[in-house]
């Protein structure tokens, strides 16, 4: 078909460009694939150093989003321990809180001491070393500074992900400070029941 289109081409010709532009094809999706496989890995192998591996589960079903990884994990929603991406200037850092909280603007800037700004979500994985929807404050980047919030502690046991959109990590409020290695315990959030 091909060759009829462009009759100034060979039929060989045509196949070995084709061949070239699909291997291409998928050297950038085995890329991208491999990208998220390793961030699981990586996360996987931290929690092995750490005698925890086996609380780490990878999910038949995605846990992209807390409503997704309630179901998937089988807990409340408001025990997702979702990481969110900011800017605090040019600077990454990670708030992890309960599903049910959001950022509350005011408490933001009167802790950080200027507007929330999200991480684009096209270039969180370059900042923080996971893709959205897997993001998780395990193995990021040294000068990525990670903060829990208040939300949180009415909580025994939490989820957070594990680095890929179906995965989570089962871990005591204790645990994911310590594996997490927080800085500290913030209060940034609203619309989060205390019960």
């Amino acid at each position: 078909m091909d060759f009829a289109v462009n009759p100034g081409l060979e039929p060989g010709i045509i196949f070995r460009i084709t061949s070239i532009a699909i291997i291409f094809t998928l050297s950038l999706l085995d890329d991208n694939y491999r990208g998220i496989v390793m961030s699981l890995e990586q996360v996987k192998q931290y929690f092995d150093s750490l005698g925890l591996g086996q609380r780490v589960h990878e999910l038949a079903q995605s846990s992209a989003t807390v409503e997704e990884a309630a179901v998937a994990v089988g807990c409340e929603p408001e025990r997702i321990a979702k990481t969110m991406s900011f800017l605090l200037g040019e600077e990454p850092i990670l708030i992890v809180t309960a599903g049910d909280a959001r950022i509350d603007n005011k408490k933001y800037k009167e802790h950080f001491h200027q507007k929330a700004k999200m991480i684009p979500g096209e270039l969180v994985e370059q900042y923080v070393g996971h893709a959205p929807g897997g993001v998780c404050p395990f193995v990021v980047p040294e000068k990525t500074r990670v903060f829990l919030d208040v939300s949180l502690k009415r909580f025994e046991i939490v989820y957070p992900a594990a680095g890929t959109s179906n995965s989570a990590v089962e871990l005591s409020i204790k645990e994911l400070e310590d594996c997490s290695r927080s800085r500290e315990w913030i209060d940034v959030c609203k619309d989060w029941s205390k019960e």
